[in-house]
Parts: C-alpha cells; sequence; structure tokens
C-alpha cells in the first residue's frame, strides 16, 4: 500500500506555486523531498554517516546536483547513452546549493554528509537550479540531520523595469539582470549572477526583493518539519576542548601575533613564517609529550588567536595584514601580446596574483556542442580557469579542472560575455584560457582583467573594458564595528566574514558572486560594499587603460580572417550545391573554411582564412554564385553545350542563359557548325530575364562593331 505523503504547498505572488512531498520516495535516507513547480520535479535527499572520524575538524559536505535525460524525454548522446560525470553546469548549480547549505551546518558539527538532488521531470516554465537549494533544505529539514535552517535559493531577473521570481526559460532571454540569491529568514548567505551593466542600487534592489520571497519558503519548511515531525535532530560530540589551555595560549601569544599581524608584512610567505615561528616557538617551550598529547588543540587554538588578532588589528589600527589600508588596491601592471603566435594574450598582475590568458579564435566548427536534458545546441564563447599547485607553492598533481576551478571559470565567462559583440557583428568562435600563476587573492578577478585585456589584443571588437575586484569583511558583533575591504587577500578571505566579488565596466555592474559567513549582515553594509567596490574597481579599470584602452583594429597575422556573406533562402542550395559539391569545390581549391547555416533573415556564409588572398578568392567565388544578374551587364562566359538553334553559355556559377544563333554575329549564320566549341571562353551581355520563366537572354554581337561584319545599316 502506497504511504500517505506529508504535503506542504508554498504559493507564490504570481499564482504559481511550489509543493514539497515527503514519506513515500527514498525513505531509507535520512531525510527526502519531492520538489514539485510546473512539471518541474525535483528529488532531494540527504545522507549523514553518525559516526564521526576522528581527527576530523571541518565539515564533510558533499552536494551532487544531476539531471536525469529521461526527464526531458530524451537519450543521452554519446558512445555510452547513458549519464556520466557530472557536466560542468551541474557542477555549477552543484556549487551553488553547497554554498547556501554549508554556513548553516553548527560549526562544531563534522560528520559526513551527502546531499543529492536530482531532476526527475522537466519543465522549461519552472527552472530548477533556482529550485535546487529549496529542496536540499527542505529535505535537510525533514530529516534528523543537525542544521541550522532553513534556507532557500530564488532566481529574480528584472527585465523591461519589472523584477521577476523565478521566471522560465524564454522570459530570461534579453533580461538586464540575473542572480540567484540564497538566504535564511533573517540573512542572505549567497549571491550570484549577470547584469547588463547595472547600477549597484539596482543590483542590492534585485536582492531584498528577492529576500521577501525567501523569508516565505523559509517559513514554510518550518511548518513542513513539523508536519513531518521531524523537529528534533540527533545528539552529537565531535569536538573536545580544553578550556586552561585555550586561555594560556591566548594570554600568551595573543600580544605577538596581533603584533605581526598589524606590521603590515607585503610577502605572503614571509607573514606566514613569522606566524608561524610563535606556534612554533610555544610549542618548543611546552613538555614534548604534552605537546604531542595536544597537538590538534595547539592548531585549533592557534588559528583562532590568528583570526581575532588578524581581524582587531584591522578593526584597530584600520591597518590590514600586508599593511594596506582598507579601500587600497594592490599594485597592478599588465602587458599585452606577450605570447607571439596567440591570437591574443595578456599578462596580469596584482599583487601576488597573477594571470597568463590567451585568446584563440575559431571558426563555426569550433563551437562547443551542448547536449544535455534541459538543453541542447551550441555554444561560441567559452572560458576556462587553470589554477596549478605551483600558483600558489604546493606539490599538487594535476587531475584536471576541479569544482572550484569550474567555478571561478563560469563568474569570469560571465563577466565578460556582456562585452562581446553580437554574433551576426562576430562569427568567431572564441575560448578564453587563463592560467593563474601566482594567487593569492581573487584570481578569478585577475581572469577578468586578463581576459579583457587579451580580448581587445586580439582585436575583438568588445563594448568596453572590464575589470573585476573581491570585497571582504571584517564584522565585530559585539561592539559593531565593521571594516569594509578592498581587494581581498587569501588570508583575508579566509578568515573574514564576506567574499564579495564584482565585475564590470566604467557603466555598470556585468557580474557578481557573494558568499557570506555572518549572521545579521545589515544592507547598508552590502550598500557600503558596492560602492567601495565601485571606486576599486574603476582605479583597476583606469590601471588596464594604460596597457590598452580599446580593441585593435585588425587581427594577428596568425588569426584567422572571416568574412560574413548574406543571401537569400532560396540561394543557400547553390552555394552548397548537390550533396555539397560546390562548397567542398570552393574550399579544395581556394583553402578557406565555409560555414553556411539558414538564419530568421535568409542565409549567412561564413568564410574563414588566416592567408587574405584565400579569403578574397573564396569570397569573390561565393559572391559570383549569389550574384543577382543585371540584365545590360557584360560577363565572362564558358560555352556549355551546343545546339542547333544556338549555345547555352554559363555567365556566371551556376547560371545559364541561351545564346540564340541570331545574337553570336551580325551576320546571318546558316547554321551553328563551327562557330563555337564547348568549353570556349567568350564574352556575352545578358539582354533579357523572362518574367514568367526566369531564363536568361544572352547576345555576343552587340559587344562586336557592325562594320566588321558587313552588317546592313539596320538589323
Amino acid at each position: 500500500m502506497k504511504p500517505s505523503p506529508i504535503i506542504q504547498i508554498i504559493p507564490l505572488k504570481d499564482g504559481r506555486e511550489i509543493s514539497l512531498e515527503t514519506g513515500v520516495l527514498a525513505k531509507q535516507a535520512n531525510g527526502s523531498v519531492v520538489l514539485r513547480m510546473g512539471n518541474t520535479m525535483l528529488l532531494a535527499t540527504v545522507v549523514a554517516n553518525k559516526n564521526h572520524k576522528e581527527g576530523v575538524d571541518f565539515l564533510p559536505l558533499s552536494v551532487d546536483y544531476q539531471e536525469k535525460f529521461a526527464s526531458a524525454g530524451k537519450i543521452p548522446g554519446g558512445f555510452l547513452k547513458r549519464e556520466g560525470r557530472l557536466s560542468d553546469y551541474e557542477i555549477l548549480i552543484s556549487r551553488l546549493i553547497d554554498r547556501a547549505l554549508r554556513p548553516l551546518f553548527p560549526d562544531d558539527f563534522h560528520s559526513e554528509v551527502q546531499v543529492a538532488v536530482t531532476m526527475i521531470s522537466a519543465d522549461k516554465n519552472a527552472m530548477p537550479d533556482a529550485l535546487a537549494g529549496l529542496a536540499a533544505s527542505a529535505a535537510l529539514m525533514a530529516s534528523d540531520i543537525p542544521f541550522n535552517g532553513p534556507v532557500s535559493e530564488v532566481r529574480v531577473i528584472k527585465k523591461e523595469g519589472k523584477l521577476i521570481i523565478n521566471p522560465g526559460e524564454e522570459q530570461i532571454q534579453n533580461c538586464d539582470l540575473e542572480l540567484i540569491v540564497a538566504g535564511s529568514a533573517h540573512d542572505i548567505v549567497m549571491v550570484e549572477g549577470e547584469m547588463n551593466e547595472v547600477s549597484e542600487e539596482e543590483m542590492l534592489e534585485a536582492i531584498i526583493y528577492a529576500h521577501e520571497e525567501i523569508k516565505v519558503q523559509c517559513q514554510a519548511q518550518l511548518d513542513f518539519m513539523a508536519k513531518a515531525g521531524k523537529t528534533a535532530k540527533f545528539e552529537y560530540v565531535h569536538e573536545t576542548h580544553d578550556a586552561e589551555l585555550k586561555v594560556q595560549m591566548a594570554e600568551t601569544l595573543y600580544d605577538k601575533v596581533y603584533a605581526v599581524a598589524k606590521s603590515g608584512t607585503a610577502n605572503k610567505v614571509l607573514r606566514a613564517e613569522k606566524f608561524k615561528a610563535i606556534k612554533q616557538e610555544y610549542i618548543a617551550s611546552l613538555n614534548p609529550e604534552y605537546a604531542a598529547e595536544k597537538a590538534a588543540l595547539i592548531s585549533t587554538y592557534y588559528h583562532d588567536i590568528e583570526k581575532d588578532a588578524m581581524r582587531n588589528a584591522v578593526m584597530d589600527e584600520r591597518i590590514r595584514l600586508d599593511g594596506r589600508k582598507t579601500d587600497e588596491i594592490r599594485s597592478i601592471w599588465s602587458e599585452i601580446d606577450y605570447l607571439p603566435s596567440a591570437h591574443g594574450s595578456a599578462l596580469f598582475t596584482r599583487g601576488e596574483t597573477q594571470s597568463l590568458t590567451t585568446v584563440t579564435l575559431g571558426t563555426k566548427l569550433d563551437e562547443q556542442q551542448i547536449d544535455s536534458a534541459m538543453r541542447a545546441g551550441y555554444n561560441k564563447f567559452m572560458l576556462h580557469y587553470n589554477f596549478p599547485g605551483f600558483s600558489t607553492g604546493e606539490v599538487r598533481p594535476n587531475r584536471g579542472p576541479g569544482r572550484r576551478e569550474v567555478g571561478h571559470g563560469n563568474l569570469a565567462y560571465r563577466a565578460l560575455k556582456r562585452s562581446l559583440p553580437a554574433d551576426d557583428q562576430s562569427p568567431y568562435t572564441i575560448r578564453i584560457v587563463s592560467d593563474i600563476l601566482e594567487s593569492n587573492g581573487s584570481s578569478s578577478m585577475a581572469t577578468v582583467c586578463a581576459g579583457s585585456l587579451a580580448l581587445m589584443d586580439a582585436g575583438i571588437q568588445v563594448s568596453g573594458s572590464v575589470a573585476g575586484i573581491a570585497m571582504g569583511l571584517i564584522t565585530d558583533t559585539r561592539t559593531n564595528r565593521y571594516a569594509v575591504l578592498s581587494d581581498i587577500l587569501g588570508d583575508e578571505d579566509h578568515l573574514g566574514d564576506m567574499d564579495f566579488k564584482v565585475a564590470g565596466t566604467t557603466k555598470g555592474i556585468t557580474a557578481t558572486q557573494m558568499d557570506l559567513k555572518v549572521n545579521g549582515l545589515r544592507y547598508e553594509i552590502v550598500r557600503e560594499a558596492l560602492e567601495q567596490a565601485r571606486k576599486g574597481r574603476l582605479h583597476i579599470l583606469g590601471e588596464m587603460s594604460k596597457t590598452i584602452s580599446s580593441a585593435k583594429s585588425d587581427l594577428k597575422p596568425s588569426a584567422p580572417r572571416v568574412v560574413a556573406i548574406k543571401i537569400e533562402r532560396d540561394q543557400i542550395g547553390a552555394v552548397i550545391g548537390p550533396g555539397g559539391k560546390v562548397v567542398q569545390e570552393i574550399q579544395r581549391q581556394t583553402g578557406a573554411t565555409i560555414n553556411i547555416e539558414e538564419t530568421a533573415e535568409g542565409g549567412l556564409v561564413s568564410i574563414f582564412a588566416v592567408n587574405k588572398d584565400v579569403l578574397d578568392a573564396a569570397v569573390r567565388w561565393v559572391k559570383s554564385i549569389v550574384a543577382v544578374p543585371t540584365v545590360g551587364e557584360v560577363y565572362e562566359g564558358k560555352v556549355k553545350s551546343i545546339q542547333p538553334f544556338g549555345a547555352f553559355v554559363e555567365f556566371m556559377p551556376g547560371k545559364e542563359g541561351l545564346l540564340h544563333i541570331s545574337e553570336i554575329k551580325w551576320e546571318r549564320l546558316p547554321s551553328m557548325d563551327g562557330v563555337l566549341e564547348i568549353g570556349e571562353n567568350i564574352q556575352v551581355k545578358l539582354t533579357e530575364v523572362d518574367k514568367k520563366t526566369g531564363k536568361y537572354r544572352l547576345s555576343r554581337k552587340v559587344l562586336l562593331p557592325r562594320e566588321s561584319a558587313g552588317a546592313p545599316e539596320t538589323a
């Protein structure tokens, strides 16, 4: 007998509704929920290992989001015809869920927790990525796993001046702002999205609007938890402490650590050595057996002392770890055309963070094919981000890009794509690759800066330069003191309360990503951080303009040239030819690459070649095929066949006209014998196009002088 489900309905402002259901599917998990909106259905499950592993002092949380192809009535492509590793898109949604959930687990909870969200039914009018965080949180609330939720996520867009929550796929197209916002009933914890150069105030307005809907969804989850009878969570003891040791270490070491924190040591390696020396000196002063016994606690408490000292030094002295003021940007230098063989390249260095970025231009054939449950098609702009171990002085095997690399690359991709020319203005497939050579804070924003410079170096006519900056925050809830930090270091990200990345142009914001680690953040502080970020971004753009301020007028010699020719729809077949014969012949003889596609306006022929002569030859050939014959024009033709009444002459590629026997010479010809030969090249004039049949009539005699033929004065 099917069990009775427990259901909670969440009404939306526009009349739609979301339902949460538990008690039917996946009942052996700690918690499971089926979320439904329209025909979109997500199954969210959560499982925790109650047996805590000794020595683990963090939360081993794993989050996986997957879209089943069957949910959209599709069979996967490829050889195996089954779902494989998560796609980049699925990884990005997994990260959104993770970043929303992770801050709300208890700090001392270290059990392995696995969250799995699976799309089991698809509906493009109810986008699943904006519902996955709600489904995961609801599953945790309906479980016995300790969790300081609820939390929820919504998508908010601004289109035609109106803010819309959780729009359908079509509504998202051509919007001015698109954000996914996550938060609890009281606070925002995560923001990510892209914008069309909007103002800081517009973005903040959208965040506040989204939070109002999040509050409703959080209350619904509390009601859902009560219905499910899961208000009690399992007990755990994952940490043991030594209060006496903690106090003794703070009294002994805090002043020494504080002195290093406010000393303004710019070099991170030297600064780390100073902090490490204090810890080692303390350990050396202890009984070796006691030090070994308390090693884990000593590391934990020393980390806490470092954190407190760094934060207090910033708020007390207004001086940061590397000696900068709170709104000061590290020194910047950049260079373009660094790699002579690349189509575009740039080296961007800010403090101890450095990106070497390349741009490669390709043809239509280089586009990325997309095959997922919800999406199919092609992508002509790609950005890939690499973070090798040597960039932080570590020995780390290269196992390919991880989730962090995918996320950082996507943020830079979203920041730059709004600056690219429209598809009909640039037929290139563009790939940007950022290799991080040094890292000490905000390498994703360095990628934005280097990527923008490399695009301009490649000759891509971008709408303007794009720069990015990472903002941080230090708060003291006891005294209500805080400090907003511009261009944060890696340590400031790790020890601070906020990582707020903002990218954009001089006109406005194009992309953002924010993660908060503190409760009770006031919108006034967010507004201050946005304004400080705007000033920092403008400073960085000014430094970048010293290297290059607008796109180069021409491409590099090694880059493929392209000419796009718009043709009528009924001319597409003529360019392609029977079985592709014509286009293949053009490519074989000229060496150019040709792509032909049908558009809403007709046809578009894109011709690519590195060599200008090759490109010109292919362009002439295509234009001759699609050119419209003009009555009165003279053409160089070739005799294709001879008949008793005249000859058929190909006067344009694929176009033949009749040269009647009476139009060959002024004198009367008794027959066609010996007059012309097949394959002979002759000049002819187009004299008529039959309006009914479209047939062409040619004349040769009108190009000959009458006197030489002894013709009478009147024809």
